[in-house]
């Protein structure tokens, strides 16, 4: 009989009825699948947009303002409110205690839903930083710290008073997820506010770069998956009625993740202008974390052993199994693409989309629904409704994924190989960039009709359990424990703080440091050194360890506080390696090759720019390749994004790098194009931003945008900013006399003239060369 049983027994001690809050992790769970239909929904359009161009709608509903509401939609929508549902769940029964505070419950759960309203509203209309994954303006990143902070609190708060003083394996993934999205959210959203919607970030060109991917890459490991491996830990036993395979392995993956993790974000950077040794460690992390990614598949599969007949009648397991099965691939995917002979062919392509995707539908969707078909009969008392709905659901949504991937995959191939190819002379096979778009144009069809397939299913799913629910009165859950008198704890903190394990890793990780400072032979000593002391370190301790007597980290899970430092260390070190030599770094040629700030009118145009979000199709960097330098011009320095708040490198291309673009074709040309992609460019999926051409251009924050600017480190003198709308509104008259000399009459005070002044500066030097005469268009164009 357990210690806790025989308490239990006990007559004498006093026994007390925990009721759980449980409306929370409803209110969580309805939500999450009300916005994950309308996200997928906005997903299928905008997958139909980029195989029949007339979907969009401008001036609102076109692709670039649509793609970052999809993507907001799915991760912080659907996946933010299922991963609050299952914290909130999970973690009262495993601390044997209710939540602390249903007060800060209420402000986090309507504090959420009003920033996601906020997204729904704002990114169609154009007000956005510009910067993947984090386009939200200043005043909705401010709302997401303090509603984070209250989360924070509300989680803690309920660890300080828990009745369980040991910390199960998804308390560890929670305490990660919550610690280090605050870390990355504040650390990527310092910006400079100019206007109650309009700011710039305080990170300019190759370090805004680094900082936004190293956010970009850990906000899918810290909000998409370390959140999602904990109610795999708590949820995928509870529906096996099976214990997890192995505890220590769930050490081993939790710890190599956290740490390695943090690492990996400069592998969406290879072949860019990012320094070399930041480039290299973000490869090498990247492969490296296969082993604890891994490492957490295997744990999650094999908790089902014994149990797999199960999966042929519980839709539960089938949607866990699948799920944890799609992490697997995932995570040898990403490593995979992070290797630089593949990346150089798999990034700007459709490749890394499919990727994305079959992370995001498969794990994060998947996990998804196994848990809403196991939480919902139990909120209310009653059998899921259908399982031959919930068992379609799963063949919809496995055919859907299945169907979005490998199209993405031949698109992503067939793209990389056609830009790339030469002739036997040396030229490029496919010079114009809309042969590539014509050829893979059938796997855009393929990818929309995958993707509508899977949000069908989400329907189907979202009409079983309302079906489950209609009628029925929800119910708390509830448990009986024993209050015993509070123990004395028999190890002191400084004995778990100071303690083998901890210097050994300490000294390790010290010597692995100094590989980056000692000479090229002294580093494989220094290196072969560190993995001795790891190994040996860690023989040592098990050939020491004492019987019956705990082990350090079954001590270290007892102490909360330790624990959640720990794990703070543990992502810090990568991120703080990484980033401050960069944030230190001046780019030096960025003088050298005499670098000018934006005139006034170039900058409002490059806001428009970021306004229709043409950054999700465009790139601006050319990668050292001999095919992109033909193609696009020399490649790609740090001094020519030195001014760009932020920068605008790029991920995707579903048109032509834009790097080199200034003078490549006369005023006319852009004009007809943004009129009428078509008209330049046949075959083109490009929008129409004819409506450019009638909006008027407003000057009124000029001045105070490049205010703003000089405070960012932007060299603009009082003269500049005194003249900036007189300046402007001489530039647009240029360009408009120029257009009309070509027969296009157009007001100089219009958008549209703002943003070919843009187009027209990417890639020039205005202090190293005189105005020149428009050129003509190439015989061949590029786009």
């Amino acid at each position: 009989m357990s210690a806790e049983s025989a308490a239990y027994r006990d007559p004498t001690l006093p026994k007390e009825r925990v009721v759980f809050n449980d409306w929370i992790s409803r209110y969580f769970v309805w939500a999450s699948l009300g916005w994950g239909l309308v996200g997928m929904l906005v997903g299928v359009i905008v997958a139909l947009q980029m195989a029949f161009w007339q979907a969009n709608l401008g001036p609102y509903l076109t692709f670039g303002r649509l793609r970052p509401l999809h993507t907001n939609a799915v991760i912080f929508a659907f996946v933010g409110n299922m991963i609050f549902a299952g914290i909130y769940y999970s973690t009262q029964r495993l601390l044997r205690a209710r939540l602390a505070s249903d007060l800060l419950a209420k402000v986090h759960f309507w504090g959420w839903q009003a920033i996601i309203v906020s997204a729904a509203i704002t990114l169609p209309l154009g007000l956005t930083q510009g910067k993947e994954y984090a386009e939200l303006e200043w005043p909705i990143d401010l709302a997401i710290a303090a509603v984070w902070v209250v989360f924070a609190i509300n989680f803690f708060w309920t660890l300080a008073r828990r009745n369980e003083k040991h910390l199960y394996v998804a308390i560890w993934f929670y305490i990660a997820t919550i610690v280090t999205v605050a870390v990355l959210h504040i650390v990527n959203a310092l910006s400079l506010p100019v206007s109650p919607f309009k700011s710039y970030s305080i990170y300019a060109g190759v370090q805004d770069a680094l900082v936004q991917w190293w956010y970009g890459h850990n906000a899918v490991a810290f909000f998409l998956t370390t959140p999602v491996l904990g109610i795999m830990y708590y949820f995928v036993p509870k529906a096996a009625e099976r214990p997890v395979y192995s505890y220590r392995l769930s050490i081993v993956h939790f710890w190599a993740l956290v740490f390695m993790y943090i690492w990996a974000g400069p592998h969406h950077l290879l072949f860019t202008a990012l320094p070399d040794w930041a480039q290299t460690l973000g490869m090498i992390f990247s492969v490296m974390l296969w082993a604890p990614s891994w490492g957490g598949m295997i744990n999650g599969l094999l908790t089902l052993r014994g149990g797999w007949t199960k999966l042929r009648t519980d839709p539960v397991l089938k949607f866990f199994a699948a799920g944890i099965t799609f992490y697997g691939m995932a995570t040898f995917e990403g490593p995979l693409l992070s290797i630089k002979s593949v990346s150089g062919l798999a990034h700007y392509t459709d490749w890394i989309i499919g990727h994305v995707h079959s992370g995001a539908l498969g794990w994060n969707g998947f996990m998804a629904a196994g848990m809403f078909y196991w939480m919902v009969p139990r909120f209310y008392g009653r059998k899921l409704h259908s399982t031959a709905a919930a068992n379609l659901h799963f063949y919809l949504g496995t055919v859907g994924i299945l169907l979005y991937v490998i199209s993405m995959w031949v698109s992503g191939v067939t793209q990389g190989l056609m830009l790339r190819a030469t002739t036997s002379d040396g030229a490029l096979t496919y010079p114009s960039f809309v042969e590539t778009l014509i050829a893979i144009r059938a796997m855009y069809w393929a990818r929309a009709f995958g993707g509508t397939l899977y949000l069908v299913g989400m329907f189907v799913m979202a009409w079983n359990l309302v079906k489950t629910a209609a009628g029925a009165t929800a119910t708390d859950g509830e448990i009986e424990i024993v209050r015993e008198a509070p123990k004395t704890d028999d190890v002191s903190w400084t004995e778990i703080v100071f303690a083998a394990p901890v210097w050994i890793v300490t000294l390790a990780m010290a010597l692995f440091a100094a590989v980056a400072v000692v000479s090229e032979s002294a580093s494989v000593l220094t290196a072969v050194l560190a993995v001795g002391v790891g190994f040996g370190g860690s023989l040592a301790l098990q050939l020491t360890r004492v019987e019956g007597r705990p082990t350090w980290h079954r001590l270290l899970e007892g102490r909360a506080v330790i624990f959640t430092v720990f794990t703070l260390i543990a992502v810090l070190v990568g991120g703080v390696a990484e980033i401050v030599p960069t944030i230190v770094l001046r780019p030096q040629d960025a003088t050298a090759q005499g670098a000018a700030p934006y005139r006034p009118l170039e900058l409002e145009g490059r806001d428009l720019y970021l306004r229709e979000g043409c950054y999700t199709c465009h790139s601006q960097m050319i990668r050292p390749f001999r095919f992109e330098s033909q193609r696009y011009g020399e490649v790609s320095t740090l001094g020519d994004s030195r001014y760009d708040h932020p920068f605008q490198w790029g991920s995707k291309r579903t048109g032509p790098d834009l790097a080199r673009e200034g003078g490549r074709y006369p005023n006319l040309w852009h004009y007809r194009h943004l009129i009428d992609p078509r008209a330049t460019s046949p075959g083109s999926n490009m929008p129409p931003y004819a409506d450019m051409a009638a909006s008027p251009l407003d000057l009124s924050r000029t001045r105070a945008k490049l205010e703003a600017m000089r405070t960012l480190g932007v060299p603009y003198t009082d003269a500049q900013i005194e003249r900036a709308v007189t300046d402007a509104q001489a530039q647009a008259r240029e360009i408009a006399a120029d257009l009309a000399s070509s027969g296009a009459q157009v007001a100089a005070d219009r958008e549209v003239i703002a943003l070919i002044a843009y187009l027209q500066r990417l890639g020039r030097n205005p202090s190293a060369e005189a105005a020149p005469a428009a050129p003509a268009a190439p015989a061949t164009p590029a786009h």
